[in-house]
């Protein structure tokens, strides 16, 4: 299985690449427009290859999981934000050099003067701007996340589609039908994911609604809500995997959030998501009333044990509300009788928040389970382990002797314990394939 999706990694990767510098290359073939300055030709191909990687952008956030698949969605996204500014740095070069080659060019600016293919060009980079500016200091602008969401979305297809008028206005490097054809594709493109992702996708889930059939309490201010599908037959899952819900809207509008799923993948019939109060959505969870409609888009994210059915064994670092996806992969394991060895190492403020405390219990019963929770505010007469997750925990607790791919150990919770506890397999010298973190960092 890892073989297999290293080798669909590395196609996609290649095949980015591929797109990216595509259309620089066509540009430049025979019959060529003409020769010019090279700091010319050099802005131009910044240019080019700054609005391919922009056009692509829209590839990597529309939620195609086939893509998806071999990185995880928080790869993909974290890849989607870091190229995001390579594409600005490489956009933005293009009209710089030009005002430092030729001054003359700054008069370009002006829109109100300008011919309109400058102004296309002006309109897009300002966009691009917004864009990149709008996500880097949302917080500080204090934007909503359903705000920033539909600006970012203006902002990114004002960008690319003034950026495509401004080269068709241009027409230098279009001086032949089939280099027109080339850009021509990559607008219908470009267009078709829109029409996809804004219309035809959320069409599809209107179609496939579900019905709120339970809302329990659990520990740790949480909250479990359980879905069944209505009129069709719901979705299948891995577990681990997660969704985008949307409550109380339609699937059109920008108010979905992504959970994991807390069911165990081998019920069909009905799924559920468990839900911490955290913000103000996740605190309205224990108001949904049984009988309402939500809508689900999923499954996405590869942070599963069923893409590692070689392992001998499994370990799950959990810290608060990351024993979702655990509780998920737990749950199947017991429903599919499998005997290999678990542990769960769970990170919890007090003994009154950890959540799925009971049930945890009780699958030591049904698997090869050990359970160690730690705790920062342990009751009195505690015994077990206190503080934090750290290398010495790690290292009484992992088995000696591993081989590479013998043990796959999953990682969930606040990013810093995350980060921490990355950091401490690495210095282990742990083979990276093998540990796994699952981030919803998603903006």
């Amino acid at each position: 299985m890892k073989k297999r999706s290293l080798i669909k990694g590395i196609g996609w990767g290649v095949l980015y690449l591929f797109l990216t510098v595509a259309p620089l290359f066509v540009m430049l073939v025979s019959p060529a427009p003409g020769q010019r300055e090279f700091w010319r030709e050099l802005s131009v191909s910044f240019g080019f290859v700054g609005l391919s990687m922009m056009a692509l952008q829209f590839v990597l956030t529309a939620r195609f999981q086939w893509l998806k698949s071999p990185y995880g969605s928080d790869v993909v996204y974290l890849f989607h934000r870091q190229i995001s500014i390579v594409a600005f740095l490489l956009i933005i070069s293009h009209p710089i050099l030009l005002f430092v080659f030729s001054p003359s060019t700054v008069s370009l600016l002006n829109i109100f003067t300008a011919p309109w293919r400058a102004r296309a060009a002006v309109v897009s980079v300002l966009a691009l701007l917004g864009l990149i500016g709008f996500s880097i200091w949302r917080k500080t602008l204090k934007l909503d996340y359903y705000t920033w969401r539909i600006w970012h979305g203006i902002f990114a297809i004002l960008a690319v589609g003034m950026a495509l008028i401004h080269i068709e206005l241009v027409g230098y490097y279009l001086n032949t039908p089939w280099k027109k054809i080339l850009w021509l594709v990559y607008a219908v493109f470009w267009i078709g994911l829109l029409l996809y992702t804004r219309l035809l996708k959320p069409l599809w889930i209107m179609k496939r609604p579900y019905i709120v059939v339970d809302v329990q309490e659990e520990r740790g201010n949480a909250w479990t809500i359980t879905l069944k599908p209505d009129g069709h037959q719901g979705l299948r899952f891995h577990p681990g995997q997660f969704a985008w819900i949307n409550v109380r809207s339609s699937p059109f509008s920008e108010k979905e959030h992504p959970f994991s799923f807390s069911s165990s993948s081998e019920n069909t019939e009905t799924i559920s998501f468990t839900i911490k109060a955290l913000g103000d959505f996740t605190k309205t969870i224990k108001d949904i009333s049984v009988g309402e409609r939500v809508y689900v888009d999923g499954p996405y994210g590869s942070f599963s044990i069923d893409n590692h059915a070689h392992a001998k064994a499994f370990m799950f670092i959990a810290g608060g509300v990351g024993i979702t996806p655990m509780m998920s992969m737990l749950r199947a394991l017991s429903d599919r009788q499998d005997s290999r060895p678990l542990t769960l190492i769970y990170a919890n403020r007090d003994w009154e928040s950890i959540t799925f405390r009971e049930e945890l219990e009780s699958l030591k019963r049904t698997l090869n389970l050990n359970v160690v929770h730690v705790l920062e505010q342990p009751p009195h007469g505690w015994n077990g382990k206190t503080g934090y997750i750290n290398r010495d925990l790690l290292e009484g607790l992992l088995p000696s002797g591993i081989q590479k791919n013998d043990l796959e150990i999953f990682i969930c919770g606040p990013i810093p314990m995350m980060n921490a506890v990355d950091g401490i397999l690495g210095s282990m010298k742990f083979w990276p394939g093998d540990y796994h973190s699952e981030r919803f960092d998603l903006v």
